[in-house]
C-alpha cells in the first residue's frame, strides 16, 4: 500500500537524506560516501542542479520523511520536429519503502511533469545489474529500444 505522498523540488538541506538514499543498496553504498559531514562535492553538484532551469531534483516524502528520489532534466532536441524530452535519473526508493508502490507513484508524478513541459519522449538508463528496476520501469510502460553506453572519465 503506498503512503500518503508528495512530490516537492528538493532543497540543500535535503542533501543528506537525498544521499542516505543513494547509498541505500549494494551498488550505490561502493560508490557514494554518506559520511557526517557530506563531502562538499555533494552540495555543490546540488547547486549547479538547482540553478539549472532545465533540471529538477525531485523528493517523495510523507510524514515528514524523504522515501524517494530522482532527477529529471528536460533536454531540447532538433529530432522529432524540434521536440523536448525528458531524461529521468538517479531514481532511489528507501530499502524499507521498495514494493509499496511509492516508486511507481513517483515515476508517474515525473511523467505527468514532462508532459506538462510538453516532453515527446521520456527517457532514463538503469544498470544492467539492476534487474528488478528493470522489470519495474517495463511495468511502467518503459522499452528497451536502444543500447546505451557510458564512458567514464578520470576525475581531474
Amino acid at each position: 500500500m503506498t503512503p500518503p505522498l508528495n512530490f516537492r523540488r528538493a532543497t540543500r538541506t535535503d542533501v543528506p537524506d537525498i544521499v542516505r538514499l543513494l547509498a541505500d543498496d549494494p551498488i550505490g553504498a561502493t560508490r557514494e560516501r554518506f559520511t557526517n559531514p557530506l563531502p562538499e562535492s555533494y552540495y555543490a553538484a546540488f547547486d549547479a542542479i538547482a540553478a539549472d532551469a532545465n533540471s529538477e531534483l525531485i523528493v517523495a516524502g510523507s510524514g515528514g520523511k524523504i522515501l524517494a528520489v530522482l532527477q529529471l532534466t528536460f533536454i531540447p532536441y532538433l529530432n522529432f520536429q524540434g521536440s523536448w524530452r525528458a531524461l529521468i535519473e538517479n531514481v532511489h526508493v528507501a530499502s524499507s519503502e521498495r514494493g509499496r508502490g511509492v516508486g511507481g507513484a513517483l515515476m508517474r508524478w515525473a511523467i505527468a511533469r514532462a508532459e506538462e513541459r510538453g516532453c515527446r519522449i521520456v527517457q532514463l538508463t538503469t544498470d544492467k545489474r539492476r534487474t528488478d528496476a528493470r522489470r519495474f520501469y517495463e511495468r511502467l510502460g518503459f522499452r528497451a529500444t536502444h543500447e546505451g553506453m557510458k564512458l567514464h572519465l578520470a576525475r581531474a
